[in-house]
């Protein structure tokens, strides 16, 4: 016997990838615009807003703080293909900026703020040389903490037999013809 779901059960599950849906679709009615990001000391900026006009793509602008024009902020022109579009910025110090991307159009393909962050420097050890161990290396111990002396010696003289006489066997069955 079959039984319907109600629909009750299914109306959540509905409304959620209706949601879903809408927010996938909203940035995309909102525009192009830019994205901004920071490497290290390098910003970079892509868009995909501009169009090629007299042979260039347009110029982005890095505004540090204070800044308040994009003629006053580090220019670099956009490079790229109708696909995509980037500039970016090296040896940017630490602190929060503001990229503004002018399309070769005169039309502004967006503004977003970015937090350069300091480069975390390693640390330096205070000791002038690595430590060592106080006995050495335990080589041709396998690595072993006490040497049991004769017991040592039995065991692993046991162990090479054991694989001598087993290599023997196998080597003897092998030469011999298969009979059915």
């Amino acid at each position: 016997m079959r039984h319907a779901q109600p629909l009750t059960r299914s109306a959540p599950a509905a409304a959620a990838v209706t949601a879903a849906l809408a927010l996938a679709a909203a940035p995309a009615a909102a525009g192009p615009g830019i994205s901004v990001s920071a490497n290290g000391s390098t910003v970079s900026v892509t868009t995909s807003a501009c169009t090629l006009v007299g042979g260039g793509w347009g110029t982005a602008s890095l505004l540090a703080p204070g800044q308040t024009s994009f003629a006053q902020g580090r220019r670099s022109a956009l490079a790229g293909t109708t696909v995509s579009q980037s500039a970016a910025w090296q040896s940017v110090r630490p602190g929060t900026y503001t990229v503004i991307v002018v399309c070769s159009d005169n039309i502004t393909a967006g503004t977003q703020s970015i937090v350069v962050a300091a480069a975390s420097k390693p640390a330096v050890s205070a000791t002038s040389a690595p430590a060592r161990p106080s006995r050495g290396v335990m080589g041709g111990l396998g690595g072993a903490v006490k040497d049991y002396r004769t017991v040592t010696f039995a065991a692993g003289g046991a162990l090479v037999g054991a694989g001598l006489i087993a290599t023997g066997w196998v080597l003897r069955r092998r030469s011999r013809p298969y009979r059915l």
